[in-house]
């Protein structure tokens, strides 16, 4: 009799290539981000449970919910009994608390600093009633054109500070 012992054992090719393909299938399915994380990345308005209930109730298919949302559409409100599936990725526990997240800096400027407006701010209320004439619309000298265009720049930031104050106020009365 033979009596095989564990040196004399060998793998062959199809058990490497088994090996191979379902190592790569398991590491596949650990790493790949979840419809629910996919759908909340393409659309950041979302909420994580409406996107888990409509993924359960068209069976999993990102596709159907992606087109439906592209076409205007909205996404059905999950019940108050749905409960979000665990995440497959690590959450923080209970113990850990999480550092509250610093609103992000603009990584420009706003536009009254980036084209040195400010001291034309308070100006712009009393400018409003005096209207500047307006010239040829476009002028053969380059200098020229370049400050029309700048002065009109100008004026477009300046109106559009002035629509979002007079908005912010309309607000505070309305509150």
């Amino acid at each position: 009799m033979h009596r095989a012992t564990m040196a004399e054992q060998t793998l062959n090719i199809p058990q490497i290539i088994v090996f191979i393909a379902v190592t790569v299938l398991i590491v596949r399915w650990f790493l790949k981000p979840s419809p629910i994380d996919h759908l909340v990345q393409m659309f950041p308005q979302l909420d994580r449970r409406t996107v888990a209930w409509n993924l359960n109730r068209t069976g999993g298919n990102a596709q159907v919910i992606t087109e439906a949302l592209l076409a205007g559409g909205t996404l059905q409100q999950p019940p108050a009994s749905f409960q979000l599936p665990p995440s497959r990725t690590a959450t923080p526990s209970a113990g850990q608390r999480q550092a509250p997240r610093q609103p992000a800096k603009p990584t420009q400027p706003d536009l009254i600093t980036r084209y040195n407006l400010a001291s034309k701010v308070g100006q712009a209320a009393e400018s409003t009633a005096v209207e500047t004439p307006k010239t040829k619309a476009w002028s053969q000298d380059k200098n020229e054109r370049q400050a029309n265009l700048q002065r009109r720049r100008e004026e477009m930031i300046l109106a559009a500070r002035r629509k979002l104050e007079e908005k912010a106020k309309a607000e505070q009365k309305t509150v």
